[in-house]
């Protein structure tokens, strides 16, 4: 039989919605992919890091983490996991000595070498490398010979010291930034504050990973793919943030056959409330078939700013995630130059107003120097800027 794989990413277990504790929406999904694992058949689940949504995550997270990978495990499904940059490398880590008698391998932690186990089918081996999220300054501390100075130099380095056959059949986990040339990525709006601020800085080529039949990426919370179609982003299970709201989820299964026969098929499950937009005036909005258990944004569009409206939304729609209105002062304000505040300034202009903001007072220039040189470090700025 053809070896099958389902990618999943971005769990973020223990997320919450605005007020609204996710875990419930959580379950929901995961007992809903535990049906198409056994449907499909699948052989092995690769899950591309961001399992929790803190560093420190809830006891409800870590027991939907542990019932998934005990059903997967009941199941003898194999399990290939890393950290994502929301993870603590220690608590995902925990036990994972325990688990590859279950067939689950985690790489929680990068520790200079590229974690990879090898499964067999009637085509022959298939090695499953896995790809924590890494700083450059982390595999600088373990390769110090080499010329690191951004994210897609540590993770070339690491990827080229692990001298992988490019003839043999290859799949990677990672968690990274991963581009195509000029191709514009699609942002869901909930990885971080790094989407925005650190821009190409941390972007990787996905040249860097030509050597694998698929590379099962997460960070990126749309699911896309990235060049070609073995290059992918699964995408959040769930919609975790009003900038979702558009986003079709889907699960990629992919059919590995021989060498350089990859197929992807993508899989959409219904959520057990969706997370969408509505909008109009307040009367228009408050009826009885408008009732509905969804998450939703509200836009009202009155001129009139209405007291305490959200207690009002929020008999019909008692899911409501968030208020807001768009009228004519809204739009005015939207035009304000605020929106290009960071315009044409500089590290070190941009993190000046900010402490300006926060101690009204200016930043000394030993303090300057110090976040500069953390900001170099985790590749948000040039060493020549």
């Amino acid at each position: 039989d053809f070896m099958k794989l389902l990618h999943l990413g971005d769990l973020h277990l223990g997320r919450w919605l605005g007020d609204f504790d996710l875990i419930d929406d959580q379950r929901y999904i995961l007992d809903k992919l535990i049906a198409l694992i056994e449907e499909q058949g699948i052989d092995a689940v690769l899950i591309a890091g961001d399992v929790y949504d803190r560093a420190v995550p809830s006891e409800a997270a870590t027991g939907l983490l542990d019932d998934f990978l005990s059903r997967l495990a009941a199941m003898r499904v194999a399990v290939f996991l890393i950290s994502g940059n929301h993870d603590s490398d220690d608590r995902l880590n925990f036990g994972s000595k325990l688990f590859p008698a279950n067939i689950i391998y985690i790489s929680a932690k990068f520790d200079g070498t590229l974690l990879h186990k090898t499964m067999s089918d009637e085509f022959g081996e298939v090695t499953f490398w896995l790809l924590p999220f890494v700083k450059a300054s982390q595999v600088r501390h373990f390769y110090p010979d080499a010329n690191i100075g951004n994210y897609e130099d540590a993770v070339r380095t690491v990827i080229e010291r692990a001298e992988i056959n490019p003839v043999a059949r290859n799949v990677i986990v990672a968690h990274q930034f991963v581009k195509d040339g000029d191709e514009v990525l699609r942002y869901g709006g909930s990885e971080g504050l790094s989407v925005t601020n650190v821009g190409t800085v941390e972007m990787i080529d996905a040249v860097t990973f030509a050597d694998f039949d698929y590379v099962a990426l997460g960070h990126i919370h749309s699911p896309q793919k990235v060049g070609r179609e073995q290059v992918r982003y699964a995408g959040s299970p769930l919609k975790y943030s009003d900038r979702e709201i558009d986003n079709r989820k889907s699960f990629p299964i992919i059919t590995l056959g021989a060498k350089g026969d990859v197929r992807v098929e993508l899989k959409e499950i219904a959520p057990k409330r969706d997370l969408r937009r509505v909008r109009g005036e307040l009367k228009s909005l408050l009826s009885p078939e408008q009732k509905t258990d969804d998450y939703v944004c509200v836009t009202l569009t009155e001129e009139d700013f209405i007291n305490d409206a959200i207690s009002l939304v929020r008999q019909y729609y008692p899911n409501a995630v968030k208020l807001d209105y768009d009228n004519t002062r809204t739009r005015e304000t939207l035009q304000a130059d605020i929106s290009r505040v960071a315009e044409n300034k500089t590290f070190d202009e941009l993190v000046g107003d900010f402490y300006r903001m926060v101690f009204g007072q200016e930043i000394s220039g030993e303090e300057a120097r110090i976040l500069r040189e953390v900001a170099r470090e985790e590749g948000i700025v040039h060493e020549a800027d």
